[in-house]
Parts: C-alpha cells; sequence; structure tokens
C-alpha cells in the first residue's frame, strides 16, 4: 500500500505571497516618497555647502571687503597673489602656511601613531579600571578646541602655572622660556611650534586611542592563541597578526588626522595670537581669517578659501583612491 502526496504549488507560493514583509518588499516606492525624504537633506546640504562654495569662488574674483565684498572685479589677481605675493623667510606668506599644516600633518602621525598604538595594546588586556581609564583618555578629545586653547594658554602664560612649577625646581631658565612668542628663525623650529605639537598630541590622541581599541577588538583572540602555541614571541605577534588587521583602522585614523591637519583653526588662532606681535605661525585656515577679516580683504581671504578646499579635496580623493580603496575592495571579496 502506497500514499501519494501531491503538493499544490501554486497555492504554497499563494500563502508565501500573502506574507505581510513579502507584501510590503514587492510594493512599488512612488516618487513622491522619494523626493519627500531626499529633497529637504538636499535642500539643505545645497544651502549650506555648495551655495557658500559658490559665494566664496564669486567673491575671489573681486577686490572688495566686508562692506563691498564685489566692488572691483579683478578676475584671477588673487588667486596669483597667493603664490607669488608678500614673503616671509624667503617663500609667499601661504606657502609658509602650507608648510606649517604639512608639518603638523606629517608630525600628528608620526608621534600620536606610535604612543596610541602603545597604549590601545596596553589597555586590550585584562586590568582593572580599564573602563575608566579609557573614559579619562578620551576626556581631552570631547572637550571644545576653545576650552583647551584657552587652558594651555593660561599654564603657559609667563606667570602661569607651569612657569611657577619650573621656577619651584631650579629651572628659571626654562621657566622664562616664551612658549606661545617664540617664532624662531624659520617659523616652524620654534618654542611655540612645539608647543602647539604638544597640545595638539594631548588633544587628539584620544581619538586615535579609541580608535585603534575598536580595532583590536575585532581581531580575534584564537589567532593570538594559536600564534603561541606556535611558539611565537609577543613582538611577533604584534608585528604578524595584530598589525596587519589593524592596518584598516590606522588608515581611517591617518585619513581623518591629515584631513583635520590642514582644517586646523581654533586652537592654533588662539594659542599664537595670545601675543599680538606674533607673526610667520600661520596655517592655511589662520591666514584666511588674518587676511579677510583682519585686514578686511575679503576677496583675497576668499581666494585661500577656494585654494585650501582644493587642496583638501585632492589630498582627499587621492587618499580615498589609492589608500582606502584598498581596504574596500578586500571588503568586497
Amino acid at each position: 500500500m502506497s500514499t501519494n502526496v501531491e503538493l499544490d504549488e501554486p497555492r504554497a507560493e499563494s500563502a508565501r505571497g500573502s506574507s505581510p514583509v513579502l507584501r510590503a518588499s514587492k510594493k512599488k516606492v512612488r516618487w513622491y516618497e522619494v523626493v519627500g525624504f531626499t529633497v529637504p537633506a538636499l535642500l539643505v546640504y545645497v544651502a549650506f555647502v555648495f551655495v557658500p562654495i559658490a559665494f566664496a569662488v564669486v567673491m575671489a574674483l573681486f577686490d572688495g571687503n566686508r562692506i563691498a565684498p564685489l566692488r572691483d572685479f579683478v578676475g584671477f589677481d588673487n588667486f596669483v597673489e597667493i603664490f607669488t605675493g608678500g614673503r616671509t623667510f624667503g617663500m609667499p606668506f601661504f606657502w609658509d602656511a602650507v608648510q606649517n599644516n604639512l608639518l603638523i600633518a606629517v608630525l600628528s602621525l608620526l608621534i600620536q601613531g606610535p604612543i596610541a598604538i602603545a597604549v590601545a595594546l596596553l589597555l586590550n588586556r585584562k586590568m582593572k579600571f580599564r573602563g575608566l581609564v579609557r573614559v579619562l583618555i578620551f576626556v581631552p578629545y570631547v572637550l571644545s578646541e576653545v576650552i583647551t586653547a584657552v587652558m594651555f594658554q593660561m599654564l603657559l602664560a609667563p606667570n602661569g602655572a607651569i612657569a611657577v612649577w619650573l621656577r619651584r625646581l631650579g629651572m628659571d631658565g626654562l621657566a622664562d622660556t616664551q612658549w606661545l612668542a617664540d617664532i624662531g628663525h624659520t617659523g616652524v623650529r620654534s618654542a611655540t611650534f612645539w608647543t602647539l605639537m604638544v597640545v595638539l598630541t594631548w588633544k587628539y590622541i584620544g581619538l586615535a586611542i579609541i580608535l585603534f581599541l575598536a580595532g583590536l577588538s575585532g581581531i580575534p583572540e584564537e589567532l593570538n592563541e594559536a600564534a603561541q602555541i606556535d611558539g611565537a614571541s609577543w613582538w611577533q605577534i604584534q608585528r604578524k597578526i595584530t598589525l596587519p588587521l589593524l592596518g584598516p583602522t590606522l588608515r581611517i585614523w591617518a585619513f581623518l588626522s591629515i584631513i583635520g591637519s590642514f582644517q586646523l583653526f581654533d586652537m592654533v588662532w588662539i594659542l599664537t595670537r595670545a601675543n599680538p606681535t606674533i607673526v610667520g605661525l600661520d596655517t592655511m585656515a589662520t591666514y584666511m581669517v588674518q587676511m579677510g577679516m583682519n585686514r578686511n580683504r575679503v576677496g583675497y581671504g576668499s581666494a585661500i578659501a577656494v585654494v585650501l578646499f582644493v587642496m583638501t579635496l585632492i589630498v582627499a580623493l587621492t587618499y580615498q583612491h589609492f589608500v582606502l580603496r584598498r581596504d574596500v575592495g578586500k571588503r568586497a571579496d
């Protein structure tokens, strides 16, 4: 005796098709729904991104001031002056600012990177108060740039806490150093520049540490255990396993650090403008504000803004194409 079981396929498909989830997924998206969700965001983006950029490009073609920004049309004269204008230390003022930005970007990578990796490896182990230590490390990054700059401005003043502490230790010569007013002969190898690097490291290294800790948490512990069983030393594990797997996080942090170094303004402006006689320690952003607002050359300042935007965009696109694209390709594979 045999029993034949017949499957009613159309009925089964009909039953499956009646699922609310499937019905919702097959629902056609109406055009006004797309417009309703995208247009408001696009309007905000255009109003606060494209319109200011376009207005800056237009103002860069005029020699105007804050009262009449479109006063005299000068064409590309402002851009020519940027690259061939007034000079300091044998180079145009703008290129001196570019040099400062590049030095800050490179030194930030060289100083913050190794320290952040070492601290992240230390905090990645099981230890008491690990969560509290992570929070304390991240606190400087959360602080406003203005608050950080004012705080260090007070600490590094001639009669500030650091000077008083150094005098008590008998280091009167070091205590008399003008930490925020010593430009030196090159504009970059000065006490002010290196003081700025210390402050920037204190402010932003917390972000690097937290990012590296997040990257380390994604590395399977089984890999380290297998390497230990095979007789690998701690250094070999870090060099052969940890650092290669931490590579995508390192490259993302480096990208954020480079772009942030190009956009640096608040802390440099407050720290280096503590003494009005300071010259030669501008970044591109502070030089732009100095010329556009303080000297009332809005057209020239707008031209600097356009050049800064183009340079940052080129660096960002180049880095994404040659560095970050590799990580995206690996994930796709």
